[in-house]
């Protein structure tokens, strides 16, 4: 089953996001204080992060640069949803591989969940 980690302050979002994929057969972990991703991460080894921006720190900047420089994620898949206005080269450029804005769709979570974890290296 492949483990996607949640990372958001909002524990609205990260229940529905939860329950959503968990519909989908992704198992699924959150976390609503950033400041225990990391920890929370090496435990887990989830197959894709999903992380907020505007966060209590570490923010999602932080954190993605974070992940990016542990080893052991520095592959892994990393989507950024947020109500930021930012662009998709914003969000590469400090690690993530792709974004959505708040509000989003389910759908389009979906969509760009597949298509990091088939193009994943």
């Amino acid at each position: 089953m492949i483990k996607i980690m949640i990372v958001d302050d909002d524990p609205q979002v990260t229940t529905l996001l939860r329950r959503y994929l968990s519909a989908k057969s992704f198992e699924v972990t959150t976390i609503n204080q950033s400041s225990k991703a990391l920890s929370t991460a090496h435990l887990l080894h989830p197959d894709l992060f999903i992380l907020d921006l505007m966060m209590p720190p570490p923010d999602g900047f932080e954190l993605c640069r974070q992940l990016r420089a542990d080893p052991n994620f520095a592959r892994v898949p990393i989507l950024i949803i947020t109500a930021m206005d930012i662009s998709n080269s914003s969000a590469t450029s400090f690690g993530a591989n792709d974004y959505l804005s708040k509000p989003f769709s389910f759908d389009d979570v979906i969509t760009k969940i597949n298509f990091l974890l088939n193009n994943a290296e």
